[in-house]
């Protein structure tokens, strides 16, 4: 299998394991799929969510790593995420949740399981578009907390896409990008005398 999912950091898995342990966190959350599970829940596929903070005319992103996502799984299927966000203390679960880019993200990553060359597994947030992308990144053997979007890399929309832009349709980036580039507002620059 040339898709590679890098191993989540320690304390990211065990915040989220306790966090499953706890009636009061699964009972609080915004997820009635979890609550209602029958069954073991299990933390897996975790995948580094990286946020796309600002791409450059020229097409160049500049994105940041915000957390670790956990999908959770009973029995056959994902029922919820979970995310994990760094803090001054180290990695802490954030929160559960559901909604279609669960089963969009399994969809992805099964199709990208077909792509002969190898990929590492990650997600990409747009903010700006309120878009999620499987981000297929060429370099594999990253730990997967670094690094920006290549030329070359594979960004597959997830499930609801923005229209115009097709799910589950692997675009390269020097593909994607321009057209990203284009949809998404850029910030308002400051009125003049005013504070940045």
């Amino acid at each position: 299998m040339p898709l590679h999912v890098p191993p989540a950091p320690a304390p990211a898995l065990r915040s989220v394991l306790t966090a499953l342990g706890s009636p009061t966190a699964v009972r609080e959350a915004r997820t009635p799929s979890l609550r209602t599970a029958q069954g073991d829940v299990t933390p897996e596929l975790p995948l580094p969510l990286h946020v796309l903070d600002r791409i450059a005319p020229e097409g160049v992103a500049a994105t940041r790593l915000a957390g670790w996502r956990f999908l959770i799984r009973c029995g056959d299927r994902a029922v919820a995420a979970a995310d994990t966000r760094l803090t001054a203390d180290g990695w802490a679960f954030s929160h559960f949740f559901e909604g279609p880019y669960i089963a969009s993200t399994e969809r992805a990553l099964r199709q990208a399981e077909s792509i002969t060359q190898p990929f590492q597994a990650r997600l990409l947030s747009v903010p700006g578009l309120y878009m999620l992308t499987l981000w297929l990144h060429g370099d594999s053997a990253s730990d997967g907390t670094t690094g920006q979007p290549a030329p070359t890399d594979l960004l597959v929309p997830l499930a609801p896409a923005p229209p115009g832009i097709a799910a589950h349709r692997a675009h390269r980036v020097a593909e994607l990008l321009p057209l990203l580039t284009l949809r998404v507002t850029p910030a308002t620059p400051p009125l003049l005398g005013s504070p940045a």
